[in-house]
């Protein structure tokens, strides 16, 4: 792909006038650069930009990129699928070979079902729950990132608060349409029994990023996912783990593998195939088999299971399989974000840096962990734009996804590399010694 010859200026003013924003996609425009980042190309750890200008990547195409851009084995088994046809809306015997790897590793995987995008899978996930259950009520927690589709895009009108009026958060979504969601802070024991003891008997299913990544990275308290388990046990409710984001970062088998709790149904995208657009929707097999043709509950596309992703995902797996990758991943994000947060606290800046395993948030003027979405609505958006312009100018790009509340996420990748990390914390103790306050 070559290098365009217009400046980015113009690329992005002509963008503009043929794409909404200028982008194909709503956060692909930095809000900290008040433009996207236009690529050349993407190289294990590292994106070139147009001027050829490399940049150590803290994004990773989103998270997904986990064992890096351009892996050789992934290449190469994306170009046999090519060389196969672009084969779509067909069957193979590699799309069983995938779902038995899957099943194998991911605790409640027992049957799986292939999608194209994280979106469509939790609606599908809450369309099953809706027809094991005969409800209609669906519990999610504040922040929870779930897709695009409707049933995600409400919020509650006072997420600090106790009100649970709910309204839409977005657009083009109806005002009364927010009536079968109960809405409640992740994290908050009694938050989660009282909203069970009033609506369990009418909920379809209860849903959450086990660990929110989408905030940053909010780790469950000891005993909340468990609490979650029983509970919607109890009530007949489904329990979905949306695990799109926290798939494959701390262990092969996710955070229900890591926690030691099972849900019922479980969705994944992301990191699956390491870039390639490829989601899933797995679970208990009486409730994957609601599924048609089986079953009643429609689900089917053309690019389902698009085959290259497929056969990537099939490589993904096997290079996170092999021993000692998650010691490596654990053990490297522990060391830098131990690092990082020693910079922040030593320019004596109200920084809080919160990982696991290969992602991780930055939490600029957040005093106290950030143990609930809400915790995080503080974060301080102008002194953390600072931090990242700084940054893209030494060459390490951290993506930022909006301009007010929780801050997003960041990650790294197994190709990542000791040097790597060494410029980068000598990076941040530049730009942070620079910063004017």
């Amino acid at each position: 792909m070559a290098a365009s010859h217009v400046s980015v200026e113009q690329l992005f003013s002509d963008a503009r006038g043929v794409m909404p924003g200028g982008v194909s996609a709503s956060m692909r425009l930095h809000p900290y650069l008040d433009r996207p980042l236009y690529i050349e190309r993407g190289e294990g750890a590292y994106l070139y930009g147009l001027d050829g200008k490399r940049y150590i990547d803290f994004n990773m195409s989103n998270g997904a990129a986990l064992l890096g851009h351009d892996h050789p084995r992934v290449k190469e088994a994306v170009l046999a699928g090519i060389e196969a046809g672009i084969i779509t809306a067909a069957e193979t015997p590699y799309h069983r070979q995938l779902a038995d790897t899957m099943c194998e590793v991911i605790p409640a995987a027992e049957k799986v079902r292939y999608s194209t995008v994280g979106s469509e899978v939790t609606l599908v996930a809450l369309r099953i729950a809706r027809q094991a259950t005969g409800r209609t009520k669906y519990l999610k927690f504040d922040g929870h990132f779930h897709g695009l589709t409707e049933p995600w895009l409400y919020r509650r009108a006072d997420p600090t608060g106790d009100d649970p009026t709910i309204v839409p958060s977005s657009g083009g979504v109806p005002d009364d349409g927010g009536a079968d969601v109960v809405m409640i802070p992740f994290n908050r024991p009694e938050a989660f029994e009282a909203a069970m003891a009033a609506h369990g008997d009418e909920l379809a299913a209860v849903i959450c990023e086990p660990i929110h990544y989408n905030a940053g990275c909010i780790v469950p308290d000891p005993g909340y996912l468990e609490l979650l388990r029983e509970r919607t046990r109890e009530h007949g409710v489904i329990l979905i783990f949306d695990e799109v984001l926290s798939g494959f970062r701390t262990a092969l088998g996710g955070v229900q593998a890591e926690f030691g709790v099972t849900p019922d149904l479980t969705t994944h995208a992301k990191a699956m195939a390491n870039g390639l657009p490829l989601s899933s929707v797995s679970g208990r097999a009486d409730l994957m088999d609601l599924l048609a043709p089986t079953g009643s509950v429609a689900h089917s596309g053309t690019y389902s299971g698009f085959l290259p992703s497929v056969l990537a995902a099939i490589v993904t797996l096997d290079e996170l399989s092999q021993p000692g990758t998650y010691d490596r991943i654990n053990a490297t994000g522990e060391a830098f974000y131990r690092d990082l947060q020693g910079i922040f606290d030593r320019h004596d800046l109200p920084v809080r840096v919160q990982g696991r395993g290969a992602r991780f948030g930055i939490y600029v003027g957040v005093e106290k962990p950030v143990t609930t979405w809400s915790d995080a609505l503080g974060h301080d958006h102008a002194l953390h734009k600072q931090i990242i312009q700084g940054l893209v100018d030494r060459g390490i790009y951290f993506h930022a996804y909006n301009r007010q509340g929780a801050p997003g996420h960041a990650g790294f990748s197994t190709a990542h590399s000791p040097e790597d990390f060494a410029y980068t914390l000598d990076a941040v103790d530049a730009v942070c010694g620079g910063l004017k306050r």
